[in-house]
């Protein structure tokens, strides 16, 4: 299939009751692993860049790495900014070769969260690509975005968000967090079945680094058609390179990076086998 927007594979989790994986890549490795891994499960697969990783390496190297992988994929893979944090960088990505789109006015008051939400998702319609935003803060770190504590998202809220701004997909905030978690999360699952009774947009979970098999897929069953995993692909990237990093032998980055690629790619594999979208390509 190849280089494809995430609307007709949302939309099709949202009809199955499945998920799809959206996985955070920091390089060309993690995209060659993450795209692998989908290969390996037939599973449909979206790829997703913050803004520290585009000021990293730039909107024009990342849409060209998987632009480039994606061409030879057989499954469908898009390239999504997650946690877009302005209308500039937004514009900049969808003009350059992404097929979607978040902004994240979260940390804004209601309004101006509508207001700006609105102003790309308008744009983004035109151009064809999908248009996901957040209402509610999820807690933890992502970027630059600090959240201290959790504000879940209230359903009517959401309701009145989507009807108003014209996004194709909402965060929402049930309690998880961005980065590590400190202590068990405790997930407000019963606030994500109402948000999914009145928002008939695909819902997204982000912060899923570090929640349980069990409660990823709890999430799914209630409406969740995307997750977000990041932080954990960073660990065991690092983590695969730093062990080969202690032979004294090693000066090689292929020989760091390969141990890093297959550390990310189980990984991944895991993550969509419990998303279920394994074998939905």
């Amino acid at each position: 299939m190849g280089f494809v927007t995430s609307q007709h594979m949302l939309q099709d989790a949202q009809q199955r009751g499945y998920a799809v994986g959206a996985f955070n890549c920091e390089n060309m490795e993690m995209v060659k692993a993450i795209i692998a891994a989908a290969e390996e499960l037939r599973a449909p697969v979206m790829l997703q860049t913050t803004p520290s990783t585009i000021k990293y390496g730039s909107v024009e190297t990342f849409a060209a790495i998987v632009a480039a992988e994606a061409k030879k994929a057989t499954v469908p893979v898009c390239l999504h900014l997650d946690h877009g944090n302005s209308f500039e960088l937004a514009m900049q990505c969808m003009n350059r070769g992404y097929t979607s789109v978040m902004i994240d006015g979260s940390k804004l008051p209601f309004e101006e969260n509508i207001a700006l939400s609105k102003k790309v998702a308008d744009v983004a319609r035109a151009l064809n690509i999908p248009c996901e935003a957040e209402l509610g803060k999820v807690g933890g770190k992502e970027d630059d975005l600090v959240a201290d504590a959790d504000t879940n998202t209230d359903p009517q809220e959401a309701k009145e968000f989507v009807e108003r701004t014209g996004v194709t997909s909402l965060a929402v905030a049930i309690g998880t967090a961005h980065g590590f978690y400190v202590g068990t999360p405790v997930l407000d699952k019963e606030r994500l079945s109402q948000i999914r009774e009145v928002v008939d947009i695909p819902l997204v979970l982000h912060g899923a680094s570090g929640l349980t098999d069990e409660d990823v897929r709890d999430c799914v069953s209630r409406g969740i058609c995307k997750v977000n995993f990041a932080t954990e692909l960073r660990k065991a990237f690092t983590d695969a390179c730093r062990e080969v990093a202690q032979d004294p032998k090693a000066f090689d980055p292929k020989v760091f990076c390969k141990a890093g690629m297959a550390a990310v790619t189980q990984l991944v594999k895991n993550r969509m086998i419990v998303c279920g979208c394994d074998g939905k390509a």
